[in-house]
């Protein structure tokens, strides 16, 4: 996924970690390692399949290929919003014992 850097939104220092280590925090960044996650299944899904494209198009222009990106990471953040594979609800689960 090309869009990695668009979902860091601060920074990490280890003296305000244990401050920034909310429950809403810790699910924001489950969800989104789950949409990465999601994402990435969805494009190896893509680039294996037949060279039809995605959903038989056929599209292999550079607008078409973007569109397609971007259709993929909407879908894989609304999947892991929506429960996804489950790892977000683990992943939660395993920090906030740690914190």
């Amino acid at each position: 996924m090309n869009n990695i850097s668009s979902l860091y939104t601060g920074s990490w220092t280890g003296a305000t970690a244990k401050s920034s280590n909310s429950p809403d925090k810790i699910k924001g960044a489950a969800e989104q390692f789950e949409a990465l996650m999601i994402g990435q299944l969805l494009k190896t899904a893509r680039e294996s399949g037949s060279s039809s494209g995605w959903m038989g198009t056929g599209q292999e222009d550079e607008a078409g290929q973007t569109s397609i990106d971007m259709a993929e990471q909407q879908l894989a953040s609304v999947m892991a919003k929506s429960g996804g594979l489950g790892l977000t609800k683990v992943i939660t689960q395993g920090l906030e014992k740690k914190s």
